[in-house]
């Protein structure tokens, strides 16, 4: 399960985020045991591109995840992603995750 998580996540690009839902849907298990997964992936993979459904950052390793998808350019308005501008790829189908349900 973490390294079909693993490849999942790598897979997004810089600057876009993913749901846990959607990395979950992408590899057949849960939301909550998508970000179970994520919690347990190494520094050297983007795990803080994975948010909370609402655009909300992780709070895993250390909570450093806003700062570092700030330094990619993805915008915040209150505290939280902004989903609908960083999901059209999600949304036409492309990346690994595929159409959203």
């Amino acid at each position: 399960m973490v390294a079909a998580v693993r490849s999942t996540v790598t897979a997004i690009p810089a600057g876009q985020v993913a749901a846990y839902g959607e990395i979950g849907l992408a590899v057949g298990i849960g939301p909550r045991q998508a970000g179970r997964a994520v919690s347990m992936l190494e520094g050297d993979v983007p795990w803080w591109r994975v948010v909370y459904a609402d655009g909300t950052p992780a709070t895993c390793h250390e909570g450093g995840a806003r700062a570092l998808l700030e330094a990619e350019g993805v915008p915040f308005r209150q505290g939280r992603v902004l989903m609908a501008q960083l999901r059209s790829d999600l949304d036409s189908g492309e990346g690994p995750w595929g159409r959203r349900p």
